[in-house]
This record gives C-alpha cells, sequence and structure tokens, in this order.
C-alpha cells in the first residue's frame, strides 16, 4: 500500500484528518503516522486508533505489517506543538 493510499484511506473516513507518514523500514511496510482529527474529540487513545484500523481495513496486518499511531485532537497536536501556525 502506497503513502497516498494510506494517507488518502484515513481522510476518506476522518474527513479533515492531518495524516502525517514516516516509512519506517524503506519498504512501505512498517510505518508511523501521526493523525490528527476533529473526530478523536472525547474518544480514548483505544477507540481513536481501531477508527484508523477500521480505514486501513485489510491493510493491516497484510500490506501494512507495522504501524504505529499517535493520534491527536486538533487542539492536542497544537498544544504539543504538532500544528504549523
Amino acid at each position: 500500500m502506497s503513502p497516498a493510499e494510506i494517507v488518502e484511506a484515513i481522510e476518506r473516513e476522518l474527513p479533515g484528518a492531518i495524516v502525517r507518514l514516516e516509512d519506517l523500514t524503506g519498504g512501505q511496510d512498517h510505518w508511523s503516522a501521526v493523525v490528527i482529527a476533529d473526530a478523536f474529540e472525547g474518544k480514548p487513545s483505544i477507540k481513536r486508533h481501531r477508527l484508523v484500523y477500521g480505514a486501513l481495513g485489510g491493510a493491516v496486518g497484510g500490506a501494512i505489517h507495522a504501524l504505529a499511531l499517535e493520534t491527536w485532537t486538533p487542539d492536542e497536536a497544537e498544544a504539543r506543538g504538532l500544528l504549523e501556525s
């Protein structure tokens, strides 16, 4: 699964999301992702992660062997300096 396909799948499920990917091994199968979305508001980490995994469907455990996730609301991301001003 290409980086563009991963971003598109997440953005389709979480409209307005900001997705930042890093290929951890160069093989496009081990990823680190920061996802910032309004949809995470009021949800614990496990539910946030489930939303992202749901967006990627069967790719996780298939084309995507590993996915390290950080999931933040826009306010949380801003407080951590993850959003550009």
